[in-house]
């Protein structure tokens, strides 16, 4: 029986196919044209055209943390295909499933520096988990196969963005198709299984412990632990605190919740960690942000640590328990072996000082601080949108301010950083999730970066929102030249902003703006009866406001600084 033959961009598509991808993120060029022309007979996957390649990589990160699917994205050779990167680097640096399809140029092309040719491989070999050049014999006659590997090392271990390079002759010539067989992939590993020892070990930690932490991080998000987590912590009675990337992992509502740690996080979260004598570290790498100085760092603490990945064990702080595993089989495992633990002096006594040290922040200017208005949409919406943010103040105001209670609620950019993030993420949230509200909280400065997509969120009637504080300053970057460069002001003035509401409109979206305190709920619910566009609300709030609590960059819980309206922390 003969091997049935299909085009390289037929059998990419029919892989997606296999890999129920619905959607991609992708915009065209010269040298993916062959994988369009498939795309036009195909009848359950659709491309979505963004305004930008950084928007699809972007879209396709939230794509995939809303849903808990890869996310997919695609762009030309040369310069389409070198808009990806910052995409990649964002999704690889938060452990984002995502497969990236770039064209090349003909393979006897490779090499030439011909038109439109980048080493697309070369430069994201550092921000990718594997890449492949689809160019050699061997690899053009397992294609299917490589294709397959691509999606499986994306989700599979510490997921991460892949990157497939096929030249245009690759996409357009004859690929012999390869029924699907995930075990025999070059990549392929049995899930890796806790050590009945280490979780032994973890449970007596526990059990003797006085002073127990829990803290959870992004790795939680990505498999699905949240359950297990609330077990642990209920079960045994100890206290919660989440990185950024794990906000609504652990509802945040609950009486054991902590909230976020580290410089921007609350003073009782830090606290928690910092006076603990056991942490119960799962899914989560101890990020300069959270850990400060790390000779200061949680002192009296022994530390489990659970990471699917075994390079982050030991890496940043020894453990007395390093479980390499999944989060959410090495937690039931805990789960299943640990003892009840009552509820202590530590837990009463960390419940006083999240009360005596909650958030606080100045309103007494005369224009509403930004804190407020976070405050009003949580209200507003009663705290069930998916949230995607820009970077900066809004980032961290949004992260304080708007707690949540379930997981894959959140698409905010936490290792990289990555500003203009969050407006092609609330596309692909959007997408991913058309039943539910996303609202994007962006800083004046952070949505110029990707604000084409507004005509994406048009065109696809997407009825996400964009609340903007307004300070008319890169926010962060004058706070750190307010509280340590003597108020020397340098780069950050935004004067010359649009008017957003006109920017709004011109797309095709709704754009309105609100100025005072008082308009802000019936501007937000405004906003909210908007169900078949795209709404931008520029909200004008004070200029010089800062984030607090804060802890100095290098320093620890010691130097912590909160506002200056609330008690001081000793």
């Amino acid at each position: 029986m003969s091997q049935e033959t299909v085009s390289g961009a037929q059998a990419l598509l029919r892989v997606f196919e296999e890999e129920n991808v619905d959607v991609f993120f992708g915009y065209p060029g010269g040298a993916v044209i062959p994988i369009y022309d498939a795309l036009y007979d195909a009848e359950n996957i659709r491309g979505v055209l963004p305004r930008h390649e950084q928007g699809a990589a972007h879209a396709a990160d939230a794509y995939a943390r809303v849903t808990g699917k890869v996310g997919v994205c695609m762009a030309t050779s040369g310069p389409g295909a070198c808009n990806l990167v910052t995409g990649l680097a964002t999704a690889y640096m938060d452990s984002v499933p995502m497969v990236a399809i770039t064209g090349q140029v003909k393979t006897n092309l490779v090499g030439m520096d011909s038109f439109q040719e980048a080493d697309v491989t070369g430069i994201t070999i550092p921000i990718t988990k594997h890449n492949y050049l689809v160019k050699e014999p061997y690899q053009i006659e397992r294609f299917p196969d490589l294709v397959r590997e691509a999606f499986y090392l994306a989700q599979n271990g510490r997921p991460g963005p892949v990157l497939i390079d096929i030249p245009f002759d690759v996409s357009a010539g004859p690929i012999a198709w390869a029924e699907r067989n995930i075990k025999a992939l070059d990549g392929y590993e049995e899930p890796q299984v806790p050590a009945e020892a280490d979780i032994d070990r973890a449970a007596e930690l526990i059990e003797t412990s006085e002073r127990p932490v829990i803290m959870i991080g992004g790795g939680v998000a990505s498999s699905d632990a949240h359950e297990e987590i609330r077990e642990l912590a209920e079960k045994c009675n100890i206290s919660v605190v989440h990185t950024l990337m794990a906000k609504g992992c652990f509802p945040e509502t609950h009486e054991l919740s902590m909230g976020m740690p580290g410089m921007h996080g609350m003073s009782y979260a830090s606290y928690a960690i910092q006076n603990a004598d056991l942490l119960i570290v799962i899914g989560a790498r101890f990020d300069d942000r959270i850990t400060g100085d790390l000779s200061r760092f949680a002192p009296d603490a022994d530390v489990i640590h659970v990471d699917i990945d075994p390079a982050e064990i030991d890496k940043v702080r020894p453990a007395s328990v390093g479980i390499a595993a999944d989060a959410k089989t090495a937690t039931a495992a805990i789960n299943e072996t640990v003892g009840r633990r009552e509820r202590g002096e530590w837990e009463d006594h960390l419940k006083q000082f999240k009360t005596e040290h909650a958030l606080a922040y100045s309103d007494e200017d005369e224009l509403m601080a930004p804190q407020f208005v976070v405050e009003k949409l949580y209200e507003v919406t009663g705290g069930e949108a998916i949230i995607t943010t820009e970077v900066g103040q809004n980032q961290m105001w949004a992260a304080q301010y708007y707690p949540l209670e379930e997981p894959r609620r959140w698409c905010s950019s936490g290792g990289l950083g990555t500003m203009g993030y969050g407006h092609p993420a609330a596309v692909g949230a959007q997408i991913g999730r058309p039943d539910d509200l996303v609202v994007d909280i962006a800083g004046d400065g952070s949505i110029q970066m990707c604000m084409q997509e507004l005509t994406t969120g048009v065109i696809h009637n997407l009825p996400y929102k964009i609340i903007i504080l307004n300070n008319s300053y890169l926010g962060m970057v004058r706070q750190w030249q307010d509280m340590f460069f003597n108020k020397r002001y340098s780069g950050v003035d935004l004067h010359g902003n649009p008017d957003f509401v006109k920017l709004a409109e011109a797309h095709g979206a709704v754009g309105l703006r609100c100025d005072e305190r008082e308009s802000v709920v019936e501007t937000l619910e405004q906003a909210m009866e908007v169900e078949d566009r795209p709404v931008m609300v520029d909200f004008i709030v004070a200029k010089e406001e800062n984030v607090f609590p804060m802890i100095p960059a290098g320093q620890s819980f010691d130097e912590i600084i909160e506002c200056p309206i609330g008690d001081d922390t000793e």
